[in-house]
């Protein structure tokens, strides 16, 4: 007990979640199979991320495939160990494969290990200073765009792999749903049967009631089988050995790769743009997980954590990890509820990597799109793009263009383009509704000491009240009410007592009505300023030339400093 009369609690290096694992608190077997089929599910994707990020004939310390799988174990078990999500999966994402390009390309493959280190250490000090929370800010409209859009984004990757047709298909959506369209006659009919099957069971399988066996589990499980004993595998359906060579085993040695201070200096930009694309995708993948799961996630936990992974993947030569948004989705979706599945996942990985590549070879690669393309499906938010004829223009507006964005280009520019207009939407509201209103002895709206009916204001003295924030769009309308005035007053009383804030557009526009009251020989009074905008006034100087004398607390005391400047002007 401490002074207080309270018990002091010891501090642990776990978060409160993680130590639920040793609390007895796990559905063991839930956690298990969900992670099992996540890191199942996982493989042929992180093992094309690798494939599509190295250049072929770059140097690296294992094949491009297994560079995706050793950064899928450690940041999968990091991240579920240390983070603030109960259900994220972080990994190597293809948001990442232009930017990973980009770097080898100008820097080699030692540069993307130190910008990614680098970005490693932005990111724990981002956790650090909490900025975790900026994410709260990001409005519906756009996670519901970045949603669909991705959504949308899955699903055209799948569809070649679902119908069975081979060969290379263009990166951009437009020409990959060309390209199946003029290809559609080499579909695989043997694939196409086992993809619709493994949707029906994925769609069906709820219905039986057989809990603790996700339907994920019994397609992978069930598809390798049935190929197995119709001897379909290989040639005839491409498996993950057919199309990916293989799951190689052993992982590297951790090695430090050499630093020099003028490549750390040049990587600077690199490493920020991997930090903020990191934050990004993985702040908007726990922001989906709070939605699927209806928990709350700790973002600067979750930053702090992902940081970390980032810096020890690089010593295995790893490349950048995030958190996934269509993993963590399979993991919800398979009944995930603790960060148990995280870790089983990332050993899953491990396991089949090290043990049993020749088994896992065998699973169709058909049976990975029908999860992926159902996941997909729940996870697209197609219920606002039926709504957008009732929604606000602008929310529409919004919406639509994060969508396309992300459909046409990728997650980084669709957030950062929605988020450009969702705030200049916001702010737009944000000034719609201050308003700028003239007062009178009618006015009956106010506290007692700021009430204005029944009380004489003097002739020459005009009193304006701004209700609301006073940004640049207020700014403009406080101009438009003085400038419809037939003559300048002796004393202008600016009401500021329901201003909770003021920008400075604001203050501009403020000296520029005191500097032309001042130059008609008139005053300014500014009554019931609160501490924003006193603060902002004080550090601008702007109190000397308005006048301490000119600052007063309550309309009356303006009032009665009004009278004193007409009654001096009269004598």
């Amino acid at each position: 007990m401490n002074a207080k009369g309270r018990t002091s609690r010891s501090r642990s290096v776990f978060h409160p979640r993680t130590l639920e694992i040793f609390k007895g608190k796990v559905p063991w077997g839930g956690e298990m199979l969900s992670g099992v089929t996540v890191g199942l599910i996982t493989i042929p994707m992180v093992m094309a991320i690798g494939i599509a990020s190295v250049p072929a004939g770059t140097e690296t310390p294992m094949s491009p495939p297994a560079l995706g799988l050793v950064a899928t174990i450690l940041a999968g078990f990091l991240v579920a160990l240390l983070g603030g999500s109960r259900v994220l999966i972080a990994g190597p994402t293809a948001a990442f494969i232009p930017v990973v390009l980009f770097v080898i390309e100008r820097h080699g493959y030692v540069g993307l290990l130190l910008a990614t280190m680098m970005a490693g250490v932005i990111l724990v000090m981002m956790g650090l200073m909490r900025m975790g929370a900026l994410i709260k800010f990001i409005p519906a409209p756009v996670v519901s765009g970045f949603m669909t859009g991705f959504a949308i984004v899955i699903i055209s990757t799948q569809l070649a792999d679902f119908l069975g047709i081979s060969g290379v298909s263009p990166r951009e959506i437009s020409q990959k749903l060309f390209w199946i369209i003029q290809n559609i006659s080499h579909a695989n009919l043997v694939t196409v049967c086992f993809g619709v099957a493994a949707v029906a069971l994925i769609v069906f399988w709820p219905r039986l009631k057989i809990r603790h066996v996700p339907s994920s589990v019994v397609v992978v499980l069930g598809t390798t089988l049935v190929a197995l004993l119709l001897g379909v595998g290989g040639d005839t359906m491409a498996t993950i050995g057919s199309k990916f060579g293989g799951i190689p085993a052993g992982l590297p040695r951790p090695t430090l790769p050499p630093v020099e201070w003028g490549t750390v200096r040049d990587l600077l930009g690199s490493a920020i743009a991997i930090a903020l694309l990191c934050s990004i995708e993985t702040l908007l993948s726990c922001v989906v997980a709070d939605g699927l799961s209806g928990d709350r996630h700790d973002s600067n936990t979750t930053l702090i954590s992902l940081g970390i992974a980032n810096i020890v993947c690089p010593f295995f030569g790893g490349i950048p990890v995030a958190g996934a948004v269509a993993r963590t989705s399979t993991n919800i979706s398979c009944g995930a509820k603790t960060p148990v599945s995280g870790m089983v996942h990332a050993v899953t990985i491990l396991v089949i990597m090290m043990i049993f590549a020749r088994w896992a070879a065998l699973v169709p690669i058909v049976s990975m799109s029908a999860i992926l393309i159902v996941v997909a499906v729940h996870m697209g938010r197609w219920r606002e793009l039926a709504r957008l004829h009732r929604m606000p223009r602008s929310d529409a507006f919004v919406l639509l263009v994060t969508l396309g964005l992300c459909v046409v280009f990728d997650l980084v520019v669709a957030v950062q383009v929605g988020m450009l207009f969702a705030a200049v939407l916001f702010v737009t509201r944000v000034a719609n509704t201050t308003e700028v209103s003239r007062v009178t002895a009618e006015d009956a709206l106010e506290s007692p000491e700021q009430l204005a009916t029944g009380k004489d204001i003097p002739d020459g003295v005009l009193v304006y009240r701004i209700f609301g924030p006073f940004l640049f769009g207020a700014a403009e309308k406080m101009k438009d009410a003085l400038a419809e005035l037939d003559a300048w007053p002796h004393v202008l009383i600016l009401r500021l007592h329901l201003v909770s804030a003021m920008d400075a557009t604001a203050l501009d526009a403020l000296e520029s009505v005191v500097e032309q009251m001042q130059a008609h020989g008139g005053t300014v009074i500014l009554s019931g300023l609160h501490h924003q905008p006193l603060a902002m006034l004080r550090r601008a100087k702007f109190v000397k030339v308005i006048g301490r004398e000119n600052l007063v607390a309550h309309f009356d005391d303006a009032l009665k400093r009004a009278r004193e400047i007409v009654q001096g002007k009269e004598n």
